[in-house]
C-alpha cells in the first residue's frame, strides 16, 4: 500500500531534488537608513477639496446593480410589511403572443407609510424574513381615496 502511495509521487524529470535557498540582500545599518530615507509625514488632503468634489453633482446618486421593480400595493394589513403586486408582459414561446403575468413580493416598509393601491418602487434587499427580500424604495404615486 505505501508502494502505490510514493509511485504516485515521483519527483518530475528536471525538477532540482533539494530546495532552492534564497539568500537575503545585507543588512542595512541604522545610520545609513537615517542618512537614505528621512522621514517625511504624508500629506493630508484639504477638507475643502472633498467636500468640492462631493458636491460637483448634487444629483448624482450611487450606482446600484439591485433589481427595482415597480408595483402596486395589494395588502399592508402586516406591521412594517407590504404586499407589492408587479404586472409584466412576458411572450408566450409557443403562441408569440404577449401575455400578463402577476407576481407577488413582500417588501419591507419601515415607516407604515403605503397604502393599498399605491403605486410603489422596490428594490432588491438583504433577507429581512423568511419571504421579505424587498425594501420599498420610494411611493410612486398615492392611489385615489373615496
Amino acid at each position: 500500500m505505501n508502494e502505490r502511495k510514493s509511485q504516485g509521487r515521483a519527483a518530475k524529470p528536471g525538477a532540482a531534488t533539494t530546495p532552492a535557498v534564497v539568500k537575503a540582500p545585507p543588512a542595512a545599518t541604522a545610520a545609513e537608513t537615517k542618512a537614505s530615507k528621512p522621514k517625511v509625514a504624508p500629506k493630508a488632503a484639504p477638507a475643502e477639496a472633498k467636500t468640492a468634489e462631493a458636491s460637483a453633482d448634487p444629483h448624482a446618486r450611487k450606482v446600484s446593480f439591485k433589481r427595482t421593480l415597480i408595483g402596486h400595493v395589494k395588502s399592508d394589513k402586516m406591521n412594517k410589511t407590504i404586499v407589492v403586486e408587479v404586472i409584466r408582459s412576458k411572450r408566450d414561446p409557443v403562441y408569440k403572443k404577449y401575455v400578463r403575468v402577476r407576481k407577488t413580493y413582500q417588501a419591507h416598509d419601515e415607516e407604515n407609510t403605503c397604502r393599498v393601491g399605491d403605486r410603489v418602487e422596490i428594490i432588491e434587499h438583504r433577507p429581512l424574513s423568511k419571504l421579505k427580500r424587498w425594501k420599498l424604495l420610494n411611493l410612486v404615486e398615492r392611489a385615489v381615496q373615496g
